[in-house]
């Protein structure tokens, strides 16, 4: 959107407010048809230095997004209302193939971030350099992938809340526990029962229940079920 709108000014009410904002980490993609879905074929990083007025460029198929990344720098200097001095980092770590560039962003941005930007005091200076830098694509990407994992159980659980908060049966007195069970990550259900053990499988857990497709609802009463354990 910012590459692509030739006054920059007239999206400053859609973008975030600056004039607090000490960098800005800007993702350079070469697409240069927006109508075009998934368009462009390389990602680059820009770090823009608001108090330094300096933007720095992080291309790991160095000089691919040059271009780009320069005319990016141009037009957040509009938005700021100042003159970027941009800089492109020659020395940035380059991948060894065509598809990791996205990873390589991911990467180094947390690094700039973390190890950079927060370990040093207000009137510190930090190197922006990445020269000698590592970067680990393969774990990068595993690492993507269990924070990806992570957010989607995180997202279950909180709809199984939503539902279970949101279900008729939840008001009536008698019900103490409402258990939502997937039937098919939950092999079995360990009861126990005035003091008494009992094992049921998944599919014939204690009544009564409410099936919606492959979610099972329990309503068990006070009198009847004192505590559950799920084994795995």
């Amino acid at each position: 959107m910012l590459m692509q709108t030739p006054d920059p000014l007239t999206l400053k009410e859609a973008l975030p407010d600056f004039s607090q904002t000490t960098h800005i980490f800007l993702p350079i993609n070469d697409c240069r048809n927006v109508e075009v879905a998934e368009g462009g074929s390389h990602w680059s990083l820009l770090l823009v230095s608001v108090i330094d007025k300096v933007a720095f460029h992080y291309d790991s198929m160095n000089p691919m997004n040059e271009s780009e990344a320069e005319l990016a720098s141009k037009k957040i200097g509009q938005l700021l209302g100042t003159e970027l001095r941009y800089q492109n980092l020659e020395d940035s770590p380059q991948q060894e193939n065509s598809s990791d560039c996205g990873v390589f962003v991911c990467i180094q941005m947390r690094h700039l971030l973390v190890k950079r930007l927060l370990q040093v005091h207000a009137r510190e200076r930090v190197t922006m350099s990445m020269g000698g830098k590592t970067v680990d694509a393969r774990g990068g990407r595993k690492e993507m992938l269990q924070i990806i994992e992570g957010f989607r159980k995180e997202g279950e659980r909180r709809r199984s809340y939503v539902f279970l908060s949101r279900c008729p049966f939840f008001s009536l007195p008698i019900l103490t526990s409402v258990v939502l069970c997937q039937v098919m990550r939950w092999p079995a259900l360990t009861s126990v029962i005035d003091g008494a053990q009992a094992r049921t499988a998944s599919r014939e857990i204690i009544r009564p229940r409410v099936r919606l497709g492959s979610i099972e609802l329990l309503a068990l009463p006070a009198a009847t079920a004192t505590r559950l354990r799920y084994l795995y």
